[in-house]
């Protein structure tokens, strides 16, 4: 599937702005997650909602494409498939791994658990992985409403497939964000940070999962 256009046409420019307000509040909120003092890694990063707006001592990236013009000039950013980042980045040197929206991607449950063993050998002992993803138990049929979703994912199947590849769960939010930016989620800075803030409204809107899980040391 030729990726650069499906991506082209799913975002407006005006649309990947309210993206990006929405994702420094969301962002924000997912610092308490991230380890303090090394290294941050975004797989799969699209544009660099989350790189370019969390804090780390240094801020790593990495898309199929090239989208290195979209992305801060200290943000350090390695084109490749994310099942290749072990054999290119170093090894046992970050402390967290994010990505989000990106397992459903993939060819085959296979490859998730081996994109989870990737992250966690590039993980130091004691990292963390954060992974956003869109539960089909939750969003239904419409989790199909993208042509490029390939591999059907549950709240305990995501934690199933991390814990096979090596990692021990220590957070797990069921129903966190919607399960689209073009949702009810309002892009108003102020009312993001309020959503954030109010669980009980994640249980009404929530369709992707939160997963934190631990390398052990």
């Amino acid at each position: 599937m030729a990726l650069p256009g499906v991506y082209a046409r799913r975002f407006s420019d005006v649309e990947a702005a309210q993206k990006g307000r929405l994702w420094r509040e969301v962002t924000r909120y997912l610092q308490r997650h991230v380890v303090p003092g090394a290294p941050v890694l975004d797989v799969a990063c699209d544009r660099g909602d989350f790189i370019r707006n969390v804090r780390a001592r240094e801020r790593w990236a990495s898309d199929l494409r090239d989208v290195s013009a979209h992305l801060p000039r200290d943000v350090r950013f390695v084109q490749a498939d994310g099942l290749a980042l072990g054999e290119l980045l170093p090894r046992a040197y970050f402390g967290t791994v994010f990505m989000s929206n990106y397992l459903e991607h993939l060819r085959s449950s296979d490859d998730v658990v081996e994109q989870l063993r990737v992250s966690a050998q590039l993980l130091r002992p004691r990292g963390r992985i954060i992974v956003l993803q869109p539960n089909i138990r939750l969003v239904g049929a419409a989790y199909w409403d993208f042509i490029d979703h390939s591999v059907p994912l549950t709240e305990k199947s995501l934690v199933e497939a991390a814990e096979i590849a090596g990692f021990t769960t220590t957070h797990l939010t069921t129903r966190f964000l919607p399960y689209t930016t073009k949702s009810r989620l309002p892009a108003h800075p102020l009312l993001v940070r309020t959503y954030l803030r109010f669980p009980p409204a994640w249980l009404l809107l929530g369709k992707q999962t939160l997963y934190v899980g631990e390398r052990p040391g």
